[in-house]
């Protein structure tokens, strides 16, 4: 438990979504149309009238993988982590919202465990957005 404790949460979020993302990041580049089933018909629809979708579904991994590779790197100053674990929950939120508008059932069965790591984003942001006291050795935690 030593090892745990000196670790903190902090770093067992970080590492948790790094590796989630860089999974899904390397899957979408590699296997985009894979993830089709993942776009509602009218964004898909969007995206065609913009861009190929196997395109926009590779450079959605690209960014994905980036995002693993942030949050990965221990040496990167804890302010710069705090906006990467927002801009991670804003992902996911969109990712959540897109996959229920309209509700299709398919999607649920997959896109419910994308609550939890909306919930791992934001409570990255929350402990990176708290101000660290300074210790004085009089702290009992």
């Amino acid at each position: 438990m030593g090892f745990l404790k000196k670790v903190g949460p902090e770093y067992i979020l970080r590492y948790s979504l790094g590796i989630t993302y860089l999974y899904s990041g390397f899957d979408l580049f590699r296997h985009p149309t894979a993830w089709y089933w993942a776009l509602p018909i009218w964004v898909k629809q969007l995206i065609a009238s913009l861009v190929d979708i196997n395109l926009y579904l590779k450079l959605q991994g690209i960014a994905e993988i980036i995002l693993a590779v942030l949050l990965l790197s221990w040496f990167l100053k804890r302010v710069l982590i705090k906006w990467i674990a927002l801009i991670s929950a804003l992902e996911l939120a969109a990712i959540l919202l897109l996959a229920f508008l309209p509700f299709s059932q398919a999607n649920f069965l997959i896109t419910f465990r994308d609550i939890g790591l909306l919930g791992a984003a934001l409570s990255l942001f929350v402990i990176l957005s708290k101000e660290t006291k300074p210790s004085n050795g009089s702290d009992i935690n």
